[in-house]
């Protein structure tokens, strides 16, 4: 599959320019989330290091949000992925990352987690691969519907997210998208239940591209158990957080 003219398992539009990456974008809406918890990354990282130096995880595509990350001249990007592209330094299995221990001042993982078969082994390679303190910023859906077809694996509550990355320390955690991106998810898989295909699901829900912004208005403890993803910003630690202390960490998720 890599020797084929795709270069991957799946066509996959790099550029995110296609109409279907357009129209997409604009029912789902930007991350602003990410491109927050972006530059709070960069802020951290640049504290550490003159010149840090960050792998991207799934980086065959810049992930929404992230592009501060590759425009930024100071930090040193190496790009893996189990496609090639412009933004790949080599193809690779992040089960078994090809770096020696202690590389990396940063890795980001941003929606990749639920597409291999053990989240765990990945997480445990960011940590070998990451210098003591190095950060580690994580993207995972929760409430969202298949969408890589048989690469498509795993979902994680925001306390889940939390205990796959238990031996890091958490600077901050939190929703990625609320219960209207997820029903705007659900109305458009709604439809492909119903036999409208993925390209006319699409446009079906295109009309209910207004009900994210009731996001903006969600507060207390129901965001997190109806968010559509979450986001994880850690640094490398070297204990493990108290399995004991699972139940207040879901208590305090307001």
């Amino acid at each position: 599959m890599y020797r084929a003219d795709r270069g991957s398992a799946l066509p996959r539009d790099v550029t995110g320019r296609s109409l279907g990456s357009r129209l997409h974008q604009f029912t789902l809406g930007n991350n602003r989330i990410a491109a927050s918890n972006c530059a709070k990354f960069i802020e951290l990282l640049m504290e550490g290091s003159e010149r840090p130096i960050v792998l991207v995880i799934g980086g065959g595509t810049i992930g929404l949000g992230a592009n501060e990350l590759y425009r930024n001249s100071s930090i040193e990007l190496v790009g893996t992925d189990v496609y090639a592209s412009q933004h790949t330094a080599l193809v690779a299995d992040a089960h078994k990352l090809p770096f020696e221990d202690g590389v990396f001042d940063g890795v980001w993982v941003q929606a990749v987690l639920e597409h291999v078969l053990e989240p765990a082994t990945i997480v445990d390679e960011i940590h070998r691969v990451l210098r003591r303190g190095g950060l580690v910023y994580a993207e995972t859906p929760f409430m969202q519907q298949v969408h890589e077809r048989a690469y498509d694996f795993s979902r994680f509550t925001q306390s889940g997210h939390r205990w796959l990355f238990k031996r890091f320390s958490e600077v901050s955690a939190g929703p990625i998208g609320g219960a209207g991106v997820a029903l705007v998810w659900s109305i458009r898989y709604f439809c492909r239940a119903l036999g409208a295909g993925n390209k006319l699901s699409m446009l079906i829900s295109l009309p209910f591209f207004w009900i994210r912004f009731f996001d903006a208005f969600s507060r207390g403890r129901a965001v997190a158990d109806a968010a559509s993803g979450f986001f994880f910003l850690g640094r490398r630690s070297d204990q493990m957080i108290d399995p004991h202390s699972m139940t207040e960490y879901y208590d305090r998720q307001k």
